[in-house]
């Protein structure tokens, strides 16, 4: 498999998610295209797919079908499965902590177990992942067990104010497309067989280089406070050894504990601290990441700030563009310092994006100063 070289976070979130063949549960503020991406993946790999938004008035029969009345009449129980949940190889439900006790003790064993228990049957479900997505993370006890069979966790956020107009160009293609598309079905790239296929190669990969800083990862969140069942801790391999196989390898490495973010964290807190636990704990290039990353949100709204000064004629103004100069000359110091230290090509590819933001902010302030 070619190493991955997309910068999608979402993306990548997915494609662990069906190369582990598990599950994985979207949580962040509507809006975010969680559905949209979902059903994408589906038609790329031809997969038969349901999708569906739940109520807490939401009926069984809505997502496991109605019940046969012919059947019935014979003294059989029978459900008609064709086009709903159980007939699916991979599947969305939106909202999916705000379902009745019934249906999510159906998911239970769906998830876990991929047969629907059904009155006096059992069906087996050609099921290989469930994508689910919520506004927000559950509190109710009843809700935690459930919450633990999607072992990723994936925290969406809305695009970040510098990337609005990106947002807009792209919203506008997929409209267009959409539209001029309607009634073709888009061009297939890999089968659910293919896909079979790579999940029995991540099997194969090997995962004894790392299975000593797992466990240490492991007691580190622990002693932070952050607890992991063992259930969660056991499914973990799977996820780091698609990693690897994601990135074109057959051996897992360090930098592949990483997906340990989408593992680990109950909530968004908990997130944070799971981040900087990694960035102390592994020696990859995620710390300076990390770094690179928080330094280019803050000039991305320097930025914002010198334009809105652009066209003020005040000496203040001069003040402040000289000391912007000043201090974004340090952050341009520290940035290269950076780059030097990691030797690491996805670091370097950071570095410059940086860089570039640092050289419009200076090339406005230039324009402007005598």
């Amino acid at each position: 498999m070619e190493p991955f070289t997309g910068r999608d976070e979402e993306g990548r979130v997915i494609v662990l998610t069906l190369l582990s063949r598990e599950h994985a549960v979207l949580i962040g503020e509507p809006g975010t295209a969680k559905s949209a991406m979902i059903r994408r993946v589906s038609e790329l790999l031809n997969a038969k797919f349901f999708s569906y938004l739940l109520t807490r008035f939401t009926e069984p029969s809505e997502l496991f079908g109605p019940i046969d009345i012919k059947a019935l009449e014979e003294g059989k129980y029978v459900r008609i499965t064709s086009g709903k949940l159980p007939s699916a190889e991979i599947a969305f439900l939106d909202e999916i902590f705000k379902a009745n006790s019934a249906i999510l003790n159906a998911l239970n064993t769906l998830l876990q177990e991929r047969v629907l228990y059904d009155g006096y049957s059992e069906i087996a479900v050609p099921l290989w992942s469930l994508f689910g997505a919520s506004n927000e993370v559950p509190e109710e006890a009843e809700l935690l067990a459930f919450y633990d069979r999607f072992l990723i966790r994936h925290f969406v956020r809305p695009v970040p104010e510098n990337l609005w107009k990106d947002l807009l160009d792209k919203s506008w293609a997929i409209e267009r497309s959409t539209y001029y598309s309607e009634g073709k079905r888009s061009e297939v790239v890999m089968d659910m067989k293919e896909l079979k296929k790579l999940h029995e190669a991540v099997l194969e990969v090997d995962l004894e280089p790392i299975k000593h800083k797992v466990t240490k990862l492991f007691a580190a969140f622990e002693s932070r406070g952050i607890h992991i069942s063992d259930r969660r801790k056991g499914k973990a391999l799977k996820v780091i050894a698609s990693s690897a196989l994601l990135d074109g390898r057959s051996r897992a490495q360090e930098q592949d504990l990483l997906v340990l973010k989408y593992l680990v964290p109950r909530d968004w807190d908990e997130l944070e601290k799971v981040n900087t636990i990694l960035s102390e704990e592994l020696k990859t290039p995620y710390r300076y990441l990390r770094e690179l990353n928080e330094i280019k949100t803050n000039l991305q709204e320097l930025l914002n700030y010198v334009v809105s000064l652009q066209p003020v004629e005040s000496k203040y103004v001069d003040y402040r563009f000289k000391q912007i100069l000043r201090d974004i000359e340090l952050t341009r110091e520290r940035v290269a310092a950076i780059a030097i230290e990691s030797q690491d090509h996805t670091v370097q590819r950071a570095v410059e994006e940086v860089l570039d933001v640092i050289e419009q902010i200076a090339s406005i302030i230039r324009k402007r100063l005598p």
